[in-house]
């Protein structure tokens, strides 16, 4: 399988001298779902935030389709982050905008800066946009304001935005923290249709190993910033389980 994204050596210290990432190095084939589990402070949400330099990494180098974003400049970043989806633990939706104009968002790497600024989008865009509202249930929602929506409404407004991108990778930051088990399902299972319907790589932080073992290929595991574990979900047995989660976790599920 040829390797969608390279993680070479990826160290992240943070001005108050945390080590939030410490020495990370993996691959991702195209078309793999993963899952990074580890404890809150862990290095997850700094993990994906590295990888499109939401967060710039103090040292090491990430590779996503051959393209080293760690050294691009500006314009190279613009349009490796066309590519890039993203979805957030908390939306990341301008609430007071519709859930069409926040869709839409996704399209901004794409469309002149003047006409995304007095929100006007080619109709393709605004028809590809419906589409992908209809494809998360959510078609009859587009001119409702997007704080009328329940949180897994919104979410799932979030993973329509990252498609608009036609991303050739999704990273989804903790996308069911916020949400109860039942939503947090529905949320997983549209990533998974994407992952298997689209050939969309995924990387997707997660707490719970129930969804791990549900939904992903493969799993990466952090520990105080080190990468503990890469391999199957069934691989995880009790002993790599303490030593991802501390000695005094408990397995559920």
């Amino acid at each position: 399988m040829t390797n969608l994204l390279q993680i070479e050596k990826l160290t992240k210290i943070y001005p108050n001298g945390v080590r939030a990432l410490d020495d990370v190095s993996f691959d991702v084939p195209k078309g793999q779902f993963v899952a990074v589990i580890g404890l809150s402070g862990s290095g997850k949400s700094t993990l994906l935030r590295c990888i499109n330099r939401l967060v710039e990494p103090t040292s090491g180098r990430v590779l996503f389709e051959g393209r080293n974003v760690t050294a691009a400049n500006d314009a190279e970043l613009r349009r490796i982050r066309r590519r890039i989806g993203m979805v957030f633990q908390h939306f990341n939706l301008v609430h007071r905008s519709t859930v069409l104009t926040n869709v839409l968002a996704g399209r901004l790497g794409y469309v002149s800066p003047f006409w995304s600024l007095v929100n006007r989008f080619p109709k393709e865009d605004v028809e590809k946009a419906h589409q992908q509202l209809a494809r998360v249930g959510l078609q009859g929602r587009a001119h409702n304001r997007a704080d009328a929506l329940s949180g897994g409404q919104q979410q799932r407004v979030g993973i329509a935005r990252a498609l608009m991108q036609d991303p050739t990778l999704i990273l989804a930051d903790e996308p069911v923290a916020s949400l109860d088990p039942v939503l947090a399902h529905s949320i997983m299972e549209h990533l998974e249709q994407i992952n298997r319907d689209d050939g969309v790589t995924v990387l997707c932080s997660l707490h719970f190993l129930d969804l791990v073992h549900q939904y992903a290929d493969r799993v990466v595991a952090l520990n105080e910033g080190k990468l503990m574990f890469d391999g199957l979900p069934t691989e995880i047995d009790d002993a790599m389980f303490k030593d991802i989660y501390g000695q005094e976790a408990k397995r559920v599920g």
